[in-house]
């Protein structure tokens, strides 16, 4: 594999890498926008902006998008995130300049036809009305904003009613004047690509975007509190209990994601195996760690039946102060040995290694190789895990989130006092 990276005219990077025995490619273009690029004003329009980019060009119509790319056996498609978005293809090697042409095409000249406005609003509050009814997706919704009130960070990326039905064809193309620049894009590729080909094919297609930084995030400040979203007639609860976590540019990055590996990261985490194997308390429990540009989100989440969510917070709150005591280096091997799976994994599939690049640019500011990864995590002793652990549990104000039968749910101050974690 070969690894190269280019900045265009405009500060737009390229980034391949050349995988000779495929016949197949992906492509696609990151930009550092994302919810958190929003102000109040503007929830939800990045993830708006995502879906009318595919609703018609000054030259192709929504059907001849996808037209063109199914007709050579191509997908397209694209993702909204908190601090990027991603419009991306999957295609033939002969036919990476088409895919190529395309996404420049619905970034540089999409018209948000009104009447494709109309019918793309009413999809999109279909999905904040399918979120609503997902308790899973609205108890992660209820966590960020319990993290992170009153910010861009704590707002979900789809949007309000209220919001969504605002928008305008001008105020999406001032959104996108605003936020999709050169420095803050990245044309990532992986498969059967050549690296000369893709500089060519990404100054002609995105060398009109502005050579302008990227505006400045609103700083995020983690809060904590407390939700519970009572809903009775549910048959299970949904349960998240977070802590302020570290950014991707903490040197704590890589501990957090081993803590949460070693917590609840597959089957022989110590959360699977104490609450589920040992004690059937809840169909699912996994932690998880979120970075950002400048904070992070530590959690735990849990899914259960209301009969056993009262004994099901104080196994939680016992397992994770136990943590920070008496990890093991075999429970520490073990999530390296996971991670380094994961990392290999990634660079096999064309579609998650050029994803994996841009990550690795907007993050590191340039790609990483498995080596140095490697290498990282190797580094990380068990007792940086259990001082970490301490930190995390001790550090914040516990953020406590549920929805469904959750009347016997342990209240934050309680969690909080079990654990030593701070309450304010």
């Amino acid at each position: 594999m070969t690894v190269n990276m280019t900045r265009l005219t405009n500060g737009m990077t390229v980034l391949s890498d050349e995988m000779p025995h495929l016949k197949s490619a992906a492509v696609g273009v990151w930009i550092a926008a994302g919810s958190r690029s929003e102000g109040a004003d503007e929830h939800g329009i990045s993830h708006l902006l995502e879906h009318m980019a595919f609703k018609g060009t000054a030259t192709r119509s929504a059907t001849d998008i996808v037209e063109q790319i199914e007709a050579v056996g191509g997908e397209v498609n694209a993702a909204t995130g908190i601090e990027s978005t991603s419009y991306y293809a999957r295609i033939l090697e002969e036919d990476v300049p088409l895919a190529i042409d395309i996404l420049g095409d619905i970034l540089s000249n999409s018209t948000f036809d009104p009447e494709e406005l109309r019918r793309e609003k009413h999809v999109i509050l279909q999905e904040i009305g399918a979120a609503h009814d997902a308790p899973e997706d609205r108890v992660f919704d209820h966590i960020q904003e319990l993290a992170f009130p009153d910010q861009p960070l704590g707002r979900t990326i789809l949007g309000t009613a209220e919001t969504v039905q605002s928008f305008t064809p001008d105020a999406i193309h001032d959104y996108l004047g605003q936020h999709y620049h050169g420095p803050s894009m990245i044309l990532s590729a992986a498969g059967g690509v050549r690296h000369e080909e893709l500089v060519a094919l990404g100054e002609q297609a995105f060398g009109g975007f502005a050579d302008q930084p990227a505006k400045p995030l609103v700083p995020a400040h983690y809060v904590g509190g407390e939700s519970r979203d009572l809903q009775k007639d549910l048959m299970e609860a949904q349960v998240i209990l977070g802590f302020k976590g570290r950014s991707y540019k903490s040197e704590d990055f890589y501990k957090s994601q081993i803590l949460a590996s070693m917590l609840g990261g597959g089957m022989s985490s110590r959360l699977f195996q104490e609450v589920r194997e040992k004690r059937g308390l809840c169909y699912s429990v996994y932690a998880f760690h979120w970075g950002f540009a400048d904070s992070g989100l530590f959690g735990i989440h849990a899914a259960t039946s209301a009969e056993d969510l009262e004994e099901l917070m104080p196994v939680i709150t016992g397992e994770l102060a136990r943590a920070a005591e008496d990890f093991s280096d075999a429970e520490l091997n073990r999530a390296r040995a996971q991670i380094k799976a994961g990392l290999l994994m990634g660079m096999e599939s064309p579609s998650a290694r050029a994803s994996q690049l841009a990550r690795q640019r907007m993050i590191f500011g340039q790609p990483r190789s498995l080596e140095e990864m490697v290498d990282a995590i190797a580094e990380i002793s068990i007792d940086d895990i259990r001082n970490l652990a301490a930190d995390i549990i001790t550090g914040s104000k516990p953020s406590l989130a549920s929805v469904g039968p959750v009347e016997k749910l342990m209240w934050a101050d309680e969690v909080a006092e079990r654990m030593g974690s701070a309450t304010n």
